[in-house]
């Protein structure tokens, strides 16, 4: 990486989670037969924060300079290994077990005491009234989206 790197930062500008570091400094050198010095920048540290990387491959697409590569170091969360392990799926522990549990939750009490039952009540599911703090009796009723209540008159743009 560093033979082919100049320092230029495009990889660091494009990258999409700002995971690369890049240190530098300048140097300059007197060419021989030149009558201006020359600066050049030289590479102190490059780094890689892969817990923030995405693994886009934006970086390696934008270097003009062939310094950055992809390498069989590391395996892809989507492929896993060639012997078939590490795959996203493998992850999940007891998948199939937490996938039925999405049956066993009961629908949350209504807020309102004069309010219509949820859709998923009426699957035959039943609810825990109290469940929820100020779900009660004697609770406050909040207001649904798009419903004013009956006692305010309805408010105009204007006075």
């Amino acid at each position: 990486m560093e033979a082919n790197c100049t320092v230029c930062m495009i990889c660091a500008r494009e990258c999409p989670d700002w995971c690369i570091h890049i240190d530098s400094h300048t140097e300059v050198e007197q060419q021989p037969g030149s009558a201006r010095p020359r600066a050049r920048n030289v590479l102190d540290r490059f780094a890689i924060d892969y817990g923030q990387c995405l693994y886009c491959g934006i970086c390696v697409e934008a270097c003009p300079f062939d310094a950055l590569h992809w390498a069989p170091d590391f395996s892809y969360p989507g492929t896993g290994t060639p012997d078939g392990s590490g795959a996203v799926a493998e992850l999940v522990h007891e998948r199939d077990v937490l996938a039925t549990w999405v049956d066993r939750v009961p629908p949350p009490p209504p807020l309102d005491p004069a309010a219509e039952p949820a859709p998923e009540a009426a699957t035959g599911r039943p609810g825990r009234p109290g469940a929820r703090p100020g779900a009660g009796p004697g609770a406050r009723p909040v207001a649904r989206p798009g419903v004013r209540p009956a006692q305010e008159p309805p408010q105009g743009r204007g006075r």
